[in-house]
């Protein structure tokens, strides 16, 4: 039976939030569904968790703990502190511990259980408490990592701090499986339980990061870097002998960069890139998670919808000819490559590809890694796929003067080439290839299209909140709604009068853990090469003249490609204004000044 905070009932109903016949139904409504009664308010919409928990602070003169501004980390050393089964039975989560002293969020500071529990727990330990009261959203998101990654690092090092397990930290074999890299030394498990939550948790990245006196563990997701873990800093020089027993490195040079790779199985086979770098406090290490599923989106999960999917699929239909996707780096590049890659594996055409490094296996194609230390380079590598009787051409990246010719010469002799390049916008890769030395004759025979795309968080389905813009937001929309090419306007929403939010920091939803945003997907702008564009290359080229040519040939940008997608509920308006800063859209950027 849950405890009822009465005191804090009776301070509701004395600051006129409840009143007493309230008070009795929710209060009998909360028994009834075995919840929390303050969690339980919060969900009716009575009170926002942050004025609760200020109230809670003021009742029970306790300090408040904020996870967020706080940065907490969690450490593995308190997995050993509190037992799991007594923070979930009575709602204490310790956060931090220094020296002695042990820090605990408390939900419910009236239940004297819980109080006894946490008092014992405390003194058996020889341990100091210091109390905080807790908002339900840092609880739930604790305990999720508490009884998860935290608790299996705890438990596979625990021989270790019992002295268990030395000299054994180290005597591993190097295999493919989970299961045989989980059963054998601690650390071996740590590295796998760490590589297991990564990819549950759909990260991009691992970096395991040295400092004086703890190793960090940050798992990038959704393209943010989110502190996960700390472990001893004395776990270092293990952990990064496992990972280079796994990913075949030299195990006595600390002094040098390295680079590596190795797969593991979970319910699918799943790569990992490393990189080893020495750094003051030792050696960092950053893994990069090539998971298939991840690689394997097809053009529309991509973001591509309507007009521009239809211009896509029909220029991948031509016999030859360049397709140049350009962006930041991290801006879904690759995998828009491999999407296209797939459009093309087929038994009666012969793919190649060059890359650095290979991302993704794909079957079927032929994928050729290149080395620039030993002289195998994008350039002489494209020299030797053009003997190998290739039908389509895939170079990772165009970067110098010499790629850049030879990718444009593959095209015109009759290959399609796929690539990518660094500009800002599809307007900048005809400029690009100039500057680069391709005669402009050669762009407008060899050019099909130039794809630019940068990537957007999407919003969590389950937890955004429905809204209507305020005037700013309103301009803005209909600012670039008006500039929408009339061929797009079928996959706007018919009611463009609602947007959507991300849900505030205490819902708690277990689909995105409280994030409000879950997984991500492009904007695009595409540019075709036509007969008009043909000419201005040839003739007058200027960025605004090749600017004008897109508007006629209805060329949507990358900004109202956003709106669109922002009008669908698949992102919020704030997302793709921070995108639209950082990637320096500078017509953007004016007009969205102007309506300020």
């Amino acid at each position: 039976m849950i405890k009822i905070p009465t005191t804090l009932i009776e301070e509701l109903i004395k600051r006129g939030i409840l009143d007493q016949e309230k008070a009795v139904l929710y209060t009998q409504q909360a028994q009834n569904e075995n919840k929390d009664f303050g969690r339980f308010i919060v969900g009716q919409g009575l009170i926002s968790e942050e004025d609760l928990l200020t109230i809670k602070s003021e009742l029970y003169k306790l300090p408040i703990f904020d996870a967020v501004k706080s940065k907490l980390v969690l450490s593995q050393a308190l997995s050993k502190e509190i037992p799991e089964n007594i923070i979930s039975f009575y709602q204490i989560i310790p956060f931090s511990k220094e020296g002695n002293v042990l820090r605990v969020g408390i939900l419910n500071p009236e239940d004297i259980d819980a109080l006894e529990a946490l008092k014992f727990v405390a003194e058996d330990r020889g341990l100091s408490l210091e109390k905080f009261v807790i908002s339900y959203r840092d609880f739930d998101r604790i305990l999720r990592d508490y009884t998860s990654i935290i608790t299996e690092v705890g438990e596979a090092l625990q021989p270790i701090e019992e002295g268990g397990a030395k000299g054994t930290a180290l005597d591993i074999a190097s295999t493919g499986s989970l299961e045989q890299i989980t059963a054998d030394s601690p650390i071996t498990k740590v590295v796998a339980i760490i590589v297991k939550h990564a990819v549950e948790n759909k990260a991009s990245d691992i970096h395991i990061e040295p400092f004086e006196k703890v190793i960090r563990v940050r798992f990038r997701i959704d393209g943010i870097l989110q502190a996960t873990l700390s472990l001893p800093r004395t776990l270092l020089s293990a952990i990064v002998t496992r990972v280079k027993i796994l990913s075949e490195m030299k195990i006595d040079e600390t002094r040098l960069p390295q680079d590596g790779r190795f797969s593991t199985f979970l319910d699918r086979k799943i790569d990992f890139r490393v990189s080893i770098l020495p750094t003051r406090n030792g050696e960092k290490i950053v893994m990069r998670i090539l998971d298939p599923l991840v690689g394997d989106i097809d053009l529309p999960d991509l973001g591509l919808y309507g007009h521009s999917l239809e211009l896509v699929l029909k220029n991948i239909e031509k016999p030859f000819g360049e397709i140049l996707i350009t962006g930041p780096t991290g801006s879904g590049k690759s995998t828009t490559l491999y999407s296209l890659l797939r459009k093309y594996n087929d038994e009666e055409i012969n793919v190649i590809t060059l890359e650095d490094p290979i991302e993704y296996f794909l079957d079927g194609i032929n994928q050729s890694q290149i080395h620039e230390e030993i002289g195998y380079t994008f350039a002489s590598g494209l020299r030797h796929i053009l003997r190998q009787d290739p039908d389509v051409i895939m170079v990772g990246e165009i970067r110098d003067r010499e790629t850049a010719g030879l990718a444009t010469n593959a095209a015109l002799t009759g290959h399609v080439v796929l690539s990518t390049l660094h500009t800002n916008d599809a307007v900048g890769v005809i400029p690009r290839l100039i500057d680069m030395g391709v005669e402009k004759y050669l762009i407008a025979p060899t050019l099909n299209l130039a794809i630019a795309q940068r990537l957007l968080r999407k919003l969590c389905q389950k937890c955004k909140i429905q809204s209507k813009p305020n005037e700013a937001e309103k301009r803005i929309i209909s600012q670039s709604i008006e500039g929408i090419p009339k061929i797009y306007h079928q996959d706007l929403p018919e009611n463009t009068e609602v947007i959507y939010r991300p849900a505030p920091p205490e819902t708690s939803c277990k689909e995105c853990g409280g994030k409000a945003y879950k997984g991500r997907i492009a904007i695009f702008e595409i540019l075709e090469m036509t007969d008009e564009l043909e000419q201005i290359v040839l003739t007058g080229l200027s960025e605004s003249k090749i600017r004008a040519e897109g508007e006629r040939q209805n060329m949507i940008s990358m900004f109202q490609d956003g709106i669109i997608k922002v009008l669908k509920g698949i992102t919020s308006l704030e997302e793709l204004l921070q995108v639209a800063q950082e990637g320096d859209e500078e017509q953007e950027i004016e007009k969205l000044n102007n309506t300020k």
